[in-house]
């Protein structure tokens, strides 16, 4: 895999599957280089995407496997801008029999551990990443970060716990805040917020959730994908402070 300056980079946090593995390839199929890391390593098929340059198996709940990225991924770019980051690594944990953590029966050392991995990893990243994207900046086109919030975090979800939503609902007031910040390096601060994908995570339990769906349908994650590349690109220049639903009209109810 070969390195070029002139193709725009992306950095993408939770690559290995799902919305994240979906996002890396609409990036891929628009020819930006990607830089990229999750627990498990890359399916055997993406090895040969000539875009996908690096992937770093990384813990993303763990500090200092965080910061061995941030340190890693800097060393890689050199001199060379960022054009986007995406935050979107996440956990949502389910009891043994998938009943739904609330607040009386979550315990409080897990709680912290989905605040450190939905919540303060994003922040550790915008922040680890701010002098790179601040490059992206400063090339004409404008840099972007894209945090991937969720529905659970704007209403009651059935199954998404109660640690999930609220660490979603602060990343959410999280991307107003590096919005105001992040507008001095030239950088755009965005979310998306995804409702019922179709994933590897997805099981029979949510069937029943489509009749709440004006689409009537479950989104799939290259829809999400899609809109994740939109707000990175020049296209939406003046876009930032926003958060996007992308549910089907789910967000409506």
């Amino acid at each position: 895999m070969s390195d070029t300056k002139e193709r725009k980079t992306v950095i993408l946090t939770g690559a290995s599957r799902g919305i994240g593995h979906a996002t890396v390839q609409r990036f891929s199929d628009e020819g930006w280089r990607i830089i990229t890391c999750s627990r498990e390593g890359i399916p055997d098929h993406c090895r040969a995407d000539p875009n996908w340059t690096h992937h770093i198996p990384t813990d993303l709940s763990d500090k200092g496997d965080v910061e061995a990225f941030v340190k890693k991924a800097n060393e890689i770019l050199g001199d060379e801008p960022v054009h986007a980051l995406v935050n979107n690594a996440a956990v949502s944990p389910k009891a043994a029999f998938k009943e739904r953590l609330g607040c009386l029966n979550g315990d409080l050392d897990r709680w912290r551990e989905v605040f450190e991995l939905n919540f303060f990893t994003p922040l550790t990243l915008c922040r680890g990443f701010a002098r790179a994207l601040g490059r992206g900046s400063r090339q004409g086109n404008g840099a972007a970060i894209v945090n991937i919030t969720s529905i659970a975090g704007h209403a009651i979800h059935p199954f998404a716990g109660s640690a999930y939503s609220t660490s979603k609902a602060a990343l959410s007031a999280l991307t107003r805040e590096l919005c105001v910040e992040f507008a001095q390096l030239g950088v755009r601060v965005n979310a998306v917020a995804p409702g019922e994908i179709e994933t590897e995570m997805i099981g029979e339990e949510y069937e029943p959730l489509i009749a709440r769906i004006p689409m009537q349908r479950m989104g799939k994650a290259q829809e999400v994908a899609a809109c994740v590349f939109q707000l990175s690109n020049s296209d939406f220049s003046y876009v930032t402070g926003t958060e996007i639903f992308v549910t089907g009209g789910q967000h409506l109810y």
